[in-house]
């Protein structure tokens, strides 16, 4: 059986494809001339190059270089990718203003922003702003140096301790800032003036993106444009909801066999359960306040000078205010690949994890330090502390299934299963059958309804959204 969910490949095939033609049309002169001109209208100056685009998972750039010694970037959603393009820019440039405000974290100068009909030929929404000079991101520093860029990233395993802890000691100091940013409700930040911002919009997350792009989650069973949450247990009984609607909707490669179905089944039944029981959250937490998370704060958004001082952090897309559960549990990034992708596997990036979160909490301590004797932290504000317990309870997995649709599986039975249901004797792939007793009778006759709609959508293999849904 798989040990996680595969995306679907019909949905995949056709998001690759949208993207690509509309890659190339960004090639022709008349598009380039009007991108320039645009870029111009925002940014003074004598220009000396508009560079070639440079595509990321999401987006695509364009860097106009000027006399003076300064840049501007045009960034745009690259259609296919973002299902969601106006919302995204939107919830991104609000975002990243209040950061702007309220640390010291370095995030791009926006000199300009608007929707598709602003946009030069229409090209989609977009963000101008001023180009963050660095010599390479954080990955790059970190990365294994005789992989091929069509490997996936792995830390390097023999990276001087110096250098790893310089490195770490920052982006702790950027975790512990946002940490303190706090917000009274779930969901996105909307701008009402210069200094006051609303939570107003639901959580736009990575996971939304890509259950629509990759999952066929008809939009209509998300959360709704303007629907925030007010508690914890609210959100997270919403993502546990999501989960199993993901199983139910998914049009292809969902599943490999009857079984296989009933599994997942199974174990999205069973998270539901404790979701609704409040088994994730605790009192103390559950309404409030929030903290800032950002879904993509990963290596690659972190920009370093030729001394390896970060320089800006971009991309900020995903980003929300979350339950504290979520900042409160250590950064999956410090091996750089995610767990399920591990080419030995989740309890071998386990155990490597954990030495490096050792390293981690050691410089974050520091710096928690260092901010206690400067009177801008209190120490009930550490997030070591949380970080650790999340480690070693465990509530590391919790949250990290509850965000990651797509490694569920995987995540659920190795490291959730046996926490709240208790030992069992089969293989890990036959576990279901001993904790389908705790399911109801409903939720057993529920589950053959939908093993029989996978296997009759096995014969044939169709796209489950409308391509024109990305617009």
């Amino acid at each position: 059986m798989r040990t996680r969910m595969c995306f679907d490949d019909v949905a995949w095939e056709r998001s690759e494809a949208i993207q690509a033609a509309w890659i190339h049309e960004l090639f022709k002169e008349d598009t380039l001339m009007a991108i320039g001109n645009f870029i111009l209208r925002h940014r003074k100056g004598v220009p000396v190059e508009l560079c070639d685009p440079k595509a990321g998972a999401f987006n695509v750039c364009f860097r106009m270089k000027f006399e003076d010694g300064g840049s501007a970037i045009i960034r745009f959603p690259k259609p296919g990718a973002t299902m969601f393009p106006e919302e995204k820019v939107r919830v991104e440039v609000d975002m990243i203003r209040y950061i702007h405000q309220n640390t010291t974290v370095p995030v791009p100068f926006i000199l300009h922003w608007g929707t598709k009909e602003e946009s030069p030929l229409g090209l989609g929404p977009f963000i101008i702003m001023e180009y963050i000079d660095h010599v390479m991101d954080l990955t790059d520093a970190l990365i294994t140096p005789e992989l091929s860029i069509r490997d996936r990233p792995i830390l390097d395993p023999n990276i001087d301790n110096t250098k790893l802890e310089l490195l770490y000691g920052q982006v702790a100091d950027i975790l512990l800032q946002l940490s303190k940013l706090q917000l009274p409700r779930i969901g996105s930040l909307v701008q009402i003036d210069n200094f006051t911002w609303e939570v107003s919009q639901r959580p736009l997350s990575y996971s939304t993106n890509e259950l629509v792009r990759l999952g066929t989650l008809p939009r209509p069973r998300l959360p709704q444009k303007k629907e925030t949450f007010q508690s914890a247990p609210a959100y997270l009984n919403k993502l546990a909801d999501l989960q199993l609607e993901h199983l139910t909707y998914q049009r292809n490669d969902a599943v490999d066999s009857a079984d296989d179905c009933r599994r997942k089944y199974v174990a999205r039944l069973l998270f539901r359960k404790l979701a609704r029981e409040g088994q994730f959250t605790t009192p103390s937490t559950n309404l409030g306040p929030f903290h800032i998370w950002c879904d993509d704060l990963r290596p690659s958004n972190v920009l370093l000078n030729e001394n390896l001082q970060i320089v800006g952090v971009v991309d900020w897309e995903f980003t929300y205010a979350a339950p504290v559960e979520f900042s409160h549990a250590p950064p999956w990034w410090l091996l750089l690949e995610q767990p399920e992708y591990w080419p030995d596997g989740l309890e071998a990036w386990t155990k490597m994890y954990d030495s490096r979160l050792q390293n981690f909490l050691k410089v974050l301590r520091r710096q928690e330090d260092v901010a206690i004797d400067r009177g801008i932290l209190e120490d009930e504000q550490r997030l070591s502390r949380p970080m650790q317990q999340s480690w070693e309870r465990g509530d590391f997995w919790v949250m990290y299934a509850a965000r990651k649709t797509f490694a569920f599986d995987a995540v659920f039975w190795k490291k959730l299963d046996g926490r709240f249901f208790g030992p069992a004797t089969s293989t890990e792939d036959e576990r279901w059958k001993e904790r389908i007793d705790l399911l109801s009778e409903d939720e057993r006759a529920e589950m053959e309804k939908i093993v029989e709609k996978k296997m009759g959508e096995t014969g044939t293999r169709i796209l489950a959204w409308e391509p024109d849904e990305v617009d």
